[in-house]
């Protein structure tokens, strides 16, 4: 019993002490960045039309790849505001043209950014000057990356692959390509990257499989060629185009390709901006429109095409119809509005077309 007295007397004395000096034997309260509300991984192809926006938010950590064209701004702006992102951690002009860095100024209103990525730190045109403008009312820089860097979002892995060949007179070809990992599944981002960007990193040796790929080049035929679909075999495929857009985007070849590899395709101008929520095994797809483009996977269109313009090609003279497989590249392009202002222009048919 004494034995028994002097225990319960020295647990008294410990008692006092800790409570003495503040001390506490409950848990501590578990780290924020453990809050599992904040964990995941969500990418937003967001409906820009016929440019290019997608937001990836990882653990709470986000980062903006393109911001579709200057009249996107306030889309974009709300769109963060929408889901209190103030903080970008990333900002990526995937290159210089106004359907790709146009809104991101409207980001900039919005959110404070961290590390601004473009593969050029001058370009003369008035979106990018706003770009840079914005960016510098933050004090922040561009970074030109170089293949191979590396950088984490949150938990996911994310890898620059290209551009390969900086000197490319054609800006597609020096588009920022991207590949971020989360567990098991990737998703690969190739903004306007033509075929010769897309060679570049296939020769670089690049591991390029992916569970989602983002069309490069709006579904233009000029990307996503058989040799770089090939070794990316993607499960799901995104297309960021407008309805019935001038450039007959996403062609028909290019529609081809994706079925011939199995590839369940996804498209903004039919379904909307475009949710792919990855839980590390498996991503799921939303949409906000309720076209099924899984049981429509190369569908052209909800309704036909009227043709009321022509599209010519400065370089050769050659005018087609919107949906012909060989239109120029945007910066060669002029808009005809009749097949006499086009012939009047000193503008030939396309033999292929044949307008």
């Amino acid at each position: 019993m004494k034995r028994l007295s002097s225990i319960c007397i020295i647990l008294t004395i410990f008692a006092f002490l800790i409570s003495a000096c503040g001390l506490s034997t409950e848990s501590p309260p578990a780290d924020a960045s453990e809050n599992n509300e904040a964990s995941g991984f969500t990418v937003y192809f967001i409906d820009v039309g016929q440019a290019d926006a997608a937001l990836i938010v990882c653990d709470g950590k986000a980062l903006l790849i393109d911001g579709g064209n200057v009249a996107d701004s306030d889309l974009i702006y709300t769109f963060l505001k929408n889901h209190e992102i103030t903080h970008l951690d990333y900002i990526v002009s995937t290159h210089a043209h106004e359907d790709h860095v146009g809104g991101l100024a409207g980001a900039l209103n919005y959110a404070t950014a961290g590390v601004a990525y473009s593969p050029v730190t001058e370009f003369d045109s008035r979106a990018f000057g706003s770009f840079l403008r914005y960016l510098g009312n933050q004090d922040v820089s561009i970074t030109v990356p170089t293949h191979g860097d590396t950088f984490m979002l949150g938990s996911a892995d994310v890898e620059i692959l290209g551009p390969v060949n900086t000197t490319d007179s054609n800006h597609n070809n020096l588009s920022i390509v991207l590949m971020i990992t989360y567990g098991e599944t990737s998703f690969l981002f190739t903004g306007d990257a033509e075929r010769e960007a897309e060679q570049g990193i296939l020769e670089a040796g690049y591991g390029l499989s992916a569970t989602v790929l983002k069309v490069g080049h709006h579904g233009s035929n000029s990307s996503t060629t058989y040799p770089f679909l090939y070794e990316i075999m993607p499960k799901y495929a995104v297309i960021s185009c407008g309805r019935n857009n001038q450039y007959g985007h996403p062609h028909d070849d290019l529609l081809s390709r994706l079925r011939d590899a199995e590839v369940t395709v996804y498209r903004t101008d039919m379904q909307g901006t475009i949710t792919a929520v990855s839980d590390g095994v498996n991503v799921t797809f939303s949409t906000e429109r309720n076209v099924n483009a899984e049981t429509n996977p190369t569908q052209t269109s909800t309704e036909p095409v009227v043709e009321e313009y022509y599209i010519g090609n400065t370089k050769s003279l050659k005018f087609h119809r919107p949906s012909c497989s060989g239109l120029p590249s945007e910066q060669n392009s002029v808009i005809l509005e009749t097949r006499d202002d086009a012939v009047n222009g000193g503008y030939e048919p396309c033999g292929n077309c044949k307008p």
